[in-house]
């Protein structure tokens, strides 16, 4: 309809337009924070660290595989309170207690207890994690770290948030070589073991340093640390 040259124009129309374009931003966060997911648990899988998720409802969301292997169970069994299960009788109430203590407060948690692992037989465990939260600030769970004992009980080092982020904006290439030489590694030996040059190591090293904004390795190494990609 139009009013001399002036186009009128539809409220209708012009609302289910303004639908269209939101669902369509929907669509993409949603396919952004999947792929987000997808580099995270690939990245996960890969380091020898012990980490796991905890949603806002204080339930299992997430273990990688180090965690499987050491409990020798399925992802399914140990989400939710599914972990849990696993824990000595005499620590579970105390253990419960705690976790859900910090998740109401958002405090770190950090906690040794017994647990089972795989061939049903029970060693010491110390778990670590920290609040996470949304791009907009909402709470969104937990992230946390765990390393067997073996027979002594010593501390951890709980994950901090930031040097999670920081760690995380490294690619997943970076991350691998982070971790390498986070171990003790060379970057001759970083260089073999990812089967590439070591030209490309040494790239790889020096972005990671420009990154985390450190100048020398055993920087690096106190990040990897303090993310919890390796024992202290």
């Amino acid at each position: 309809m139009t009013l001399g040259n002036q186009v009128q124009v539809d409220p209708a129309d012009a609302l289910r337009e303004r639908l269209a374009e939101l669902e369509a931003e929907l669509l993409r966060r949603q396919e952004t924070h999947k792929a987000c997911d997808q580099r995270f648990r690939a990245f996960a899988d890969a380091v020898p660290a012990m980490i796991w998720l905890g949603g806002p409802d204080a339930r299992c969301t997430y273990c990688n595989r180090a965690c499987l292997e050491f409990r020798g169970r399925a992802l399914e069994q140990e989400l939710d309170h599914g972990w849990m299960e696993g824990l000595h009788p005499d620590d579970r109430e105390s253990v419960h207690s705690a976790y859900l203590k910090a998740f109401a407060g958002h405090y770190p948690f950090r906690a040794q207890f017994r647990i089972q692992r795989a061939g049903g037989e029970y060693g010491w465990m110390e778990s670590a994690g920290v609040a996470r939260y949304s791009e907009d600030g909402a709470f969104a769970g937990y992230m946390g770290a765990a390393i067997e004992l073996t027979g002594r009980k010593r501390p951890m080092t709980v994950p901090d948030e930031q040097s999670v982020r920081m760690v995380f904006a490294l690619t997943e290439r970076e991350r691998q070589v982070l971790v390498l030489i986070a171990e003790g590694n060379s970057t001759k030996q970083t260089a073999a073991h990812l089967g590439i040059s070591y030209k490309t190591a040494d790239s790889h090293r020096t972005r990671i340093l420009e990154k985390l904004g450190v100048h020398e390795t055993a920087s690096m190494v106190r990040y990897a640390i303090r993310a919890g990609l390796i024992a202290p």
